[in-house]
């Protein structure tokens, strides 16, 4: 009976065992990852995605109003013609902005999206010039706990792999430095990048530039011999308290 109940123990214990459980985003051994740009010549611009916040200004004569302003000879409550405002781009890419109605803009690099308004505005305004700023650019970080995140806010445009952990409060204790995947969307595909952070090399990744939206996620190392005892101590603590009831009831008959 002993052996039986210990039996049944050890399979449930093993069939509900949360070892390495809180690993996401598997891959097989044989998986074949990209290869992370590592040339400023081959990161692919931001393009204006439903969703972005934008925050559009608006000069008049090319920005000469706000070359004024940079130079103190200019009244900072006068030097837009209309607007520094903020735009929510509507989940089908059009953005509704003050006297031109709803314009569509997802899908455009900001360069471009600025260049829209520049011609757009030009039946309006003399010679304007766009200003465009996505506010809510953001990377999501898994620093290597298995259990927590943070969501990163891209202040500039040039925000590297190292600055994103850094801000994310660094590796965790768990993590696993040789294990950093980046995961990027680009239009409808999707690219996984591994990157190994444990040696001087790995600066080549760490320097690389990333971009919105993406996902870095450092791989935690699974602490095997606690989350075994963990799992197998609710079971240990059930067979001995039978064990126990068992030998009483022996004992009294």
């Amino acid at each position: 009976m002993k052996y039986g109940l210990l039996l049944i123990a050890v399979v449930a214990a093993l069939a509900s065992c949360t070892i390495n459980r809180n690993v996401m985003f598997k891959t097989d051994h044989d998986y074949v990852y990209d290869s992370p740009p590592t040339d400023s010549a081959e990161i692919t611009e931001y393009k204006i995605s439903p969703n972005d916040m934008l925050l559009v200004r608006l000069f008049a004569n090319d920005g000469a109003k706000l070359l004024d302003i940079t130079a103190g000879t200019g009244d900072a409550q006068q030097y837009a013609n209309f607007l520094t405002t903020n735009f929510l781009v509507e989940v089908d890419g059009m953005v509704e902005l003050p006297e031109l109605g709803e314009v569509e803009v997802a899908g455009l690099t900001l360069n471009e999206c600025e260049e829209l308004l520049e011609q757009l505005y030009s039946d309006y305004y003399v010679e304007p010039f766009a200003f465009v700023q996505v506010l809510n650019n953001r990377v999501i970080v898994f620093p290597g706990t298995g259990s927590q995140a943070a969501v990163i806010t891209l202040q500039n445009t040039n925000t590297t792999v190292i600055e994103a952990i850094a801000l994310a409060g660094g590796l965790a204790q768990r993590a696993d430095a040789r294990k950093v995947k980046l995961i990027r969307y680009y239009d409808d595909r999707r690219e996984i990048y591994l990157m190994d952070l444990s040696t001087i090399e790995g600066v080549e990744f760490a320097s690389m530039v990333v971009q919105a939206n993406d996902v870095i996620y450092v791989e935690p190392v699974p602490e095997i011999a606690s989350e075994v005892m963990s799992d197998l101590a609710p079971y240990v603590t059930l067979v001995s308290g039978i064990a126990l009831i068992y030998a009483i009831l022996q004992g009294a008959f």
